[in-house]
């Protein structure tokens, strides 16, 4: 029996430790420490920052429960705001890597977590992208569809993408919270971390 016992609490705090361990793996529990210098591609990469800070925040510890959540008329559930966010995810990615973003693929379709890793992944990439960019003028949007290739400036990247992004963000706190389960209180925009 003390066998027993003592085996259940260790697989307990095994399967604890790795979930502890893939959501610490994943970036943007924080914020990442403050650039040395203002460049175009620091501040931008900082904007990247606060958004995958605010996008982990508003996914975390989601369940179906939530993830199907909508208000009703029409509106997007929870899901479908995640799988819009991370299509904006992969347009601002490939911005940063100077790639086209082919819409005649049709995205993957990703269990939550994945979807959720996906989306913060392409975050981190086009953070660390933009904070060694000098000149963002190297960089575009560029759109291919099957009736030929659209260009846009960075600036569209900045008034596009990332801001539509933040602003889903923002519909996933309030949406979760309608769910009836809101965001950690604990959560400091502002500073970037979990107030203690």
């Amino acid at each position: 029996m003390k066998f027993l016992f003592t085996s259940l609490v260790f697989l307990i705090a095994l399967t604890a430790q790795s979930q502890k361990t893939m959501t610490d793996s994943l970036p943007f529990a924080a914020i990442p420490e403050a650039p040395q210098k203002y460049t175009a591609g620091s501040v931008v990469s900082r904007m990247v920052d606060g958004l995958g800070f605010r996008y982990y925040w508003a996914t975390e510890e989601l369940t179906d429960n939530e993830l199907d959540y909508s208000p009703g008329n029409e509106a997007r559930t929870i899901r479908q705001n995640l799988e819009h966010v991370y299509m904006l995810s992969k347009i601002i990615s490939n911005s940063a890597k100077k790639q086209a973003t082919d819409r005649t693929v049709k995205a993957p379709e990703f269990k939550f977590d994945e979807l959720r890793k996906a989306t913060l992944e392409n975050f981190k990439i086009a953070s660390d992208l933009f904070m060694q960019t000098e000149d963002l003028n190297e960089l575009s949007v560029v759109f291919k569809r099957a009736n030929g290739v659209s260009e846009f400036p960075f600036w569209n990247t900045i008034n596009g993408p990332i801001e539509d992004a933040v602003w889903h963000a923002g519909q996933i706190v309030i949406l979760r919270r309608l769910a009836g389960k809101p965001i950690n209180p604990k959560v400091n925009v502002f500073t970037g971390k979990l107030n203690e």
